[in-house]
């Protein structure tokens, strides 16, 4: 759907912009007053989010929803990003800014370590699997780079130590309060510690098996993984893979995946090779900027940190400014100055172009939250149908309180592919069957039956029924007559 190929190439320009800008930065006079800039924002991002985190865990009823956000989860931190797992790469970086600013003599080691300390001890409100994942990569760094002042090194190498005493006060304050402490539940063994990877990973191979030179699509991965048949399919509703390189395999196929790959493989050797034989003072600044960049390429791995834009933008930044080669000489020349101002020519384009798309957002938010004076349901959705970049979330609300679903057939178009969810299909399904097809209702409705969710019980409760007087059995208790797959539903 044009809506969100829009706003995916979009997001894939802007990050290609923010790349040079930060390629800009490590070439120009000033980069360590840049890079410095960057590092202040995350620690004072980190801080805000640590307060945020603080409030969800041991004063959730301060959180009012609107600046503060509501954990739904019970005992775990998830600060104003909706997941812990976001909060705890977000922290991880906000420690990495601070250890910089710490080296390059621009934070006390005392202010340093204490927001070190605390940054660790929001990893473990978030009770993040990333998060612990992330504080050894921190001790191996504090390891294995002697560049590192000695402070600096400290800090970083004994964070698994803060990290786990941090853990086992936070045990000790849930039992003897009687308070929930979401870490406990989270590493309990008996439960899915994967979280369902491993099966959409499996599900995933099947689909790169079966599509394997051209892929599904980009953008695709949700619609063709909901619309093929995996009778033991993970309950929840992915709408990714949850692991990069999979997600490039599956919908760009093996031979575009692979050259994809190859490629970032290749930058991210050039931004290692980079941060080990830069000169002394930008070496540090080279460093901390890559490990950034691994922790989140280790991040995915086992989700999709990089499809929002809060992790893909700053990702890009640290990446150009590993990868930049200027001289800083340069930056007086005629050609360079050309270049500066086109690329704030570019940039005042993404500030504008973020301005609109928080405009658009307005059309389709009023459909969900709509305030006291806002016009008619119908109205709201026929507004958000005319959204550049979100019409699919209006179409969503059209296609699921349609009373005929057969009427707003255009609506399933983009809706579906978004995310195709219990409801979306149930009503997808309803109006194939009023449309007049036989087979289509019936494939969507096995796979309704796969994901077993309790939202589709009243849906399949005639099947239950006994049927009487020769009164053909409803569609959904029939199973097509013919294979289909996700391509006959385009």
């Amino acid at each position: 759907p044009h809506g969100l190929s829009y706003s995916a190439v979009g997001l894939v320009l802007t990050a290609g912009v923010i790349a040079v800008a930060g390629a800009t930065a490590r070439a120009a006079r000033q980069r360590e007053r840049l890079f410095a800039a960057f590092c202040w924002a995350w620690v004072i991002a980190g801080a805000l989010s640590l307060g945020v985190a603080l409030i969800q865990v041991f004063a959730p009823d301060w959180a009012d929803g609107e600046w503060i956000a509501a954990s739904g989860l019970p005992g775990r931190a998830s600060g104003n990003l909706r997941q812990p797992n976001h909060l705890s790469s977000l922290l991880l970086w906000s420690l990495i800014a601070a250890a910089w600013l710490v080296q390059a003599g621009r934070l006390r080691h005392g202010v340093g370590a204490s927001l070190i300390v605390h940054f660790v001890f929001g990893l473990v409100l978030s009770a993040s699997r990333t998060g612990t994942v992330g504080i050894v990569m921190l001790a191996l760094w504090a390891a294995l780079d002697r560049r590192l002042s000695r402070p600096v090194r400290l800090m970083l190498f004994l964070s698994p130590v803060i990290y786990a005493l941090c853990w086992a006060g936070l045990t000790f304050w849930a039992h003897e309060s009687h308070q929930v402490f979401g870490g406990e539940r989270r590493f309990n063994a008996d439960g899915d510690i994967s979280s369902s990877r491993f099966a959409i990973w499996s599900n995933t191979l099947a689909l790169i098996a079966q599509h394997p030179w051209l892929g599904v699509g980009f953008g695709e991965f949700n619609f063709a993984w909901s619309l093929t048949p995996f009778p033991h399919r993970p309950t929840a509703f992915f709408d990714h893979t949850h692991n990069l390189p999979l997600q490039f395999a599956v919908e760009l196929g093996l031979p575009l995946a692979t050259l994809v790959l190859a490629l970032l493989l290749y930058a991210l050797w050039r931004a290692f090779d980079a941060s080990r034989h830069a000169d002394k003072t930008t070496t540090p600044m080279l460093r901390a900027a890559f490990m950034m960049v691994l922790m989140m390429a280790v991040h995915s791995e086992l989700e999709y940190p990089l499809w929002y834009a809060y992790f893909l933008l700053p990702t890009a930044f640290a990446f150009g400014f590993c990868l930049g080669t200027g001289s800083a000489h340069a930056t007086d020349q005629a050609p360079a100055r050309k270049g500066r101002r086109v690329l704030l020519v570019a940039s005042m384009l993404v500030m504008a172009g973020g301005a609109a798309a928080l405009y658009d957002y307005e059309k389709v938010v009023v459909i969900f939250s709509p305030p006291d004076d806002a016009p008619p349901l119908a109205q709201r959705i026929a507004d958000g149908q005319r959204s550049w970049f979100f019409a699919h979330h209006a179409d969503y609300a059209a296609a699921t309180t349609a009373e005929h679903p057969s009427t707003v057939m255009p609506s399933f178009a983009d809706a579906t592919h978004y995310l195709l969810d219990t409801r979306l299909m149930m009503a997808w399904a309803r109006a194939y069957e009023e449309a007049g097809d036989t087979e289509r209702p019936r494939h969507l409705a096995q796979r309704i039956k796969e994901f077993r969710n309790e939202e589709s019980t009243a849906f399949f409760e005639p099947c239950l029924e006994a049927p009487t007087g020769g009164t053909p059995l409803p569609f959904q208790c029939l199973a097509p007559t013919r294979t289909m797959d996700y391509r006959d539903f385009r």
